[in-house]
């Protein structure tokens, strides 16, 4: 009987060895110990617990269960049936227990996510127990541990048994550590141990590309190639991490070592190859591996092709693709509609999203909620409200692809289409909030561009109350609101309450945005020290200072902040032009006709003032000659009698920024400047786009 149940086990033939034993335990023919540890596999290989619970009953009638190596066949068979207290049960009923029993427990608290009990068994090895434990022991105990701690205490462990060393046992520990991301001390071990195999680099390779760390995957793969000789495993994580890192030639050289062992025919690596090739923007690559796949392409590889076509915007390609794929026998699947429906919705070609995506529907094929929120997204660019009601009808009747990102797209999408109403209304009706900013700064975002600023601080306050945690988004989103609706002050505050009371470190261009607005509210010294925190400034940071300091006549940080800015875009004249104005301002004329000077002895060229007049759909750019000092002073005077007519709250000034044209576009307006300066001044017209 042993034998023949044997053999059937080991070829995969789990239930006609169940059945056997059934045939010949009813011909009153009886097993050994022996037999009893290949039918708990076949039966926990079957998830058959019926049969698995009469075999553990047969066990026991026959006096076998005081069998360790039986007892912890049954164990292992309950543990994968997730049956975990009658493994326990097993365990406590055996008079005697090895190390193997131990360690069938503790990996199968493990693979139930029972971590706590796993180390409380590890314990007992120590105490009650008192079974040394081994490398499969420490193995068994990290699988699947995401505490550092715990981590670090195995680790320790293991260098006390004098385990660590033992590739099972190091290659575990490597794997804790890469799972905590803790890479130094997962690359301190790894490079520790002197004899490596495929599965200790394919571990390390794996648990880098986790941790984002591909640049260190490349070198790690060059030091494989000396020791060990990679697998399918390897190329396909060392193929993933060179196209996340866009590394066309480093993938090249993986290809031919691929074509070199001949493993360019394996499926998995095959496909591989495509989408390392079309994440590079390598799509004639990509596509010649898909043809040379032949009959070794699967649906994953058309996927990839698809996806590869539509990432390149290659997309008839890709709709051809699609068509050979349903005509080759192939079903597609919800990530082959997703891929067409992505595609074409990054791209902006709605209307083409919209019929694979009712197509999809019309398949009986639920749509993922990434494909969702991507058709939401186009609509929202377009600003096309009947087609995103569309969606949002579609959502509220299936209630089948509701989460946090699909709700913040509806959000977004009628906000950006200007309904503001409807979006505080899909807001109102989560009966949760979500913890995660995300909607919140939806919302805040756009009330604030639908000039609802008061809302937008409301919707603000809310959030702090349901005790929503702040991020950096929601910084940018603040920040934006108050300088749409010019409350500079309200600002500084929201700037100051989060840097302070939330500890969120501004970026540089948050740092940016509130230099910017505390210049144009004249409080330049707060401005000024605000600017000391920018490690390297931008030039429109200096430039928003120096229009600042001439709207408010402040020389010495119109000088200070002029050098700077020329200093970062020398071929610029704006900053000498601007500072010249200063002077003007001042009555220095002395000062102001030096810069004047200067900007001639530099040759730089300073695009010349215009008034425009908007008729009919088209631009009239009337050119100015430039005033000489005499004549602005006469300006300034009158400019200065106008401004006692202007109202108590003047419109605050804008700042515009500087703009560069090409050759075509100077030499126009030089000519322009040429003829206004003749007493020729000419209209030269520009279509509106």
């Amino acid at each position: 009987m042993k034998n023949q149940i044997t053999k059937l086990v080991s070829n995969g033939l789990y239930k006609e060895a169940i059945n056997l034993y059934s045939h010949l335990h009813s011909s009153s023919l009886y097993p050994t110990k022996f037999t009893f540890p290949y039918l708990f596999k076949a039966c926990a290989k079957l998830k058959a617990i019926p049969q698995g619970q009469i075999l553990h009953t047969h066990l026991i009638k026959y006096g076998f269960n005081t069998d360790v190596y039986a007892a912890t066949s049954a164990i292992d068979m309950y543990m994968k049936f997730t049956l975990v207290d009658s493994a326990l049960k097993v365990f406590d009923e055996m008079p005697q227990r090895n190390i193997a029993s131990v360690n069938a427990s503790i990996s199968g608290f493990c693979q139930n996510g029972c971590h706590v009990e796993a180390f409380r068994m590890f314990g007992l090895l120590f105490s009650g127990l008192k079974i040394r434990p081994d490398s499969v022991t420490i193995a068994s105990v990290l699988s699947g541990c995401e505490n550092i701690n715990h981590g670090v205490q195995m680790h320790c462990w293991g260098i006390k048994i004098g385990v660590e060393m033992d590739i099972y046992a190091a290659t575990s520990i490597l794997t804790m550590y890469l799972s905590c991301a803790d890479c130094v001390s997962a690359t301190r071990l790894f490079e520790s141990v002197e004899y490596k195999n495929v599965v200790c680099y394919n571990a390390f390779i794996s648990g880098l590309l986790q941790n984002g760390v591909e640049e260190v995957v490349l070198d790690v793969f060059k030091q494989m190639l000396l020791d060990e000789e990679p697998n399918e495993v390897t190329l396909i994580s060392v193929l993933s991490g060179t196209a996340n890192l866009k590394n066309v030639k480093f993938g090249r050289q993986v290809h031919g070592f691929i074509v070199k062992i001949e493993l360019q025919s394996h499926t998995m690596v095959g496909t591989a190859l495509v989408d390392m090739y079309s994440k590079c923007g390598f799509w004639l690559c990509a596509y010649g591996v898909f043809k040379e796949m032949g009959d070794n392409r699967n649906l994953i590889t058309w996927n990839s092709m698809i996806t590869g076509m539509m990432l390149s915007e290659q997309t008839e390609k890709a709709v051809e693709l699609f068509v050979q794929l349903e005509s080759e026998g192939l079903k597609p699947d919800s990530a082959t509609w997703n891929s067409m429906i992505i595609g074409f919705s990054l791209l902006q070609k709605e209307a083409e999203a919209f019929m694979f995506f009712r197509k999809m529907l019309s398949d009986s094929v639920v749509p993922s909620p990434k494909s969702i929120t991507s058709l939401l997204t186009a609509c929202s660019s377009l600003s096309s409200l009947r087609r995103g009601q569309e969606i949002h009808g579609y959502i509220f009747r299936t209630e089948k692809i509701i989460d946090e990102f699909v709700v913040t797209a509806i959000i977004d999408m009628y906000m950006k289409c200007g309904q503001f109403p409807l979006a505080r209304k899909v807001f109102d009706q989560l009966e949760v909030k979500y913890d995660d900013p995300a909607v919140w700064n939806v919302m805040i975002s756009g009330y604030g561009r639908n000039g609802e600023g008061e809302a937008a601080f409301e919707m603000f306050s809310l959030m702090l109350k349901e005790k929503v945690q702040p991020n950096s988004a929601t910084l940018n989103c603040m920040l934006s609101v108050c300088s749409q609706v010019r409350k500079l002050e309200k600002a500084w505050q929201v700037f100051s309450f989060l840097i302070n009371d939330f500890g969120l470190t501004p970026t540089l261009k948050q740092l940016n945005i509130m230099v910017d607005l505390l210049a144009r509210s004249g409080r330049l010294d707060e401005a000024r020290e605000l600017l000391e925190l920018i490690p390297e400034p931008s030039a429109s940071v200096f430039a928003s200072l120096l229009a600042a300091s001439e709207h408010f006549s402040c020389a010495a940080m119109g000088e200070e902040m002029a050098k700077k800015l020329s200093e970062l875009e020398p071929e610029n004249p704006v900053p000498f032009v601007i500072l010249s104005n200063l002077y003007a301002r001042q009555g220095r004329w002395d000062d102001a006709e030096r810069i004047r000077d200067t900007i001639d002895e530099r040759g730089l060229e300073k695009l010349p003032g215009y008034s425009t007049l908007d008729e009919a759909r088209e631009l009239l750019l009337q050119f100015i000659p430039e005033p000489s000092a005499s004549v602005f002073a006469s300006l300034l005077a009158v400019s200065g009698q106008l401004s006692e007519l202007e109202p108590k709250n003047p419109v605050p000034f804008v700042i515009f920024p500087t703009f560069r044209l090409d050759k075509e576009d100077r030499m126009m307006l030089k000519e322009s400047e040429k003829q206004s300066m003749k007493g020729d001044s000419r209209n030269y017209r520009a279509t509106v786009l």
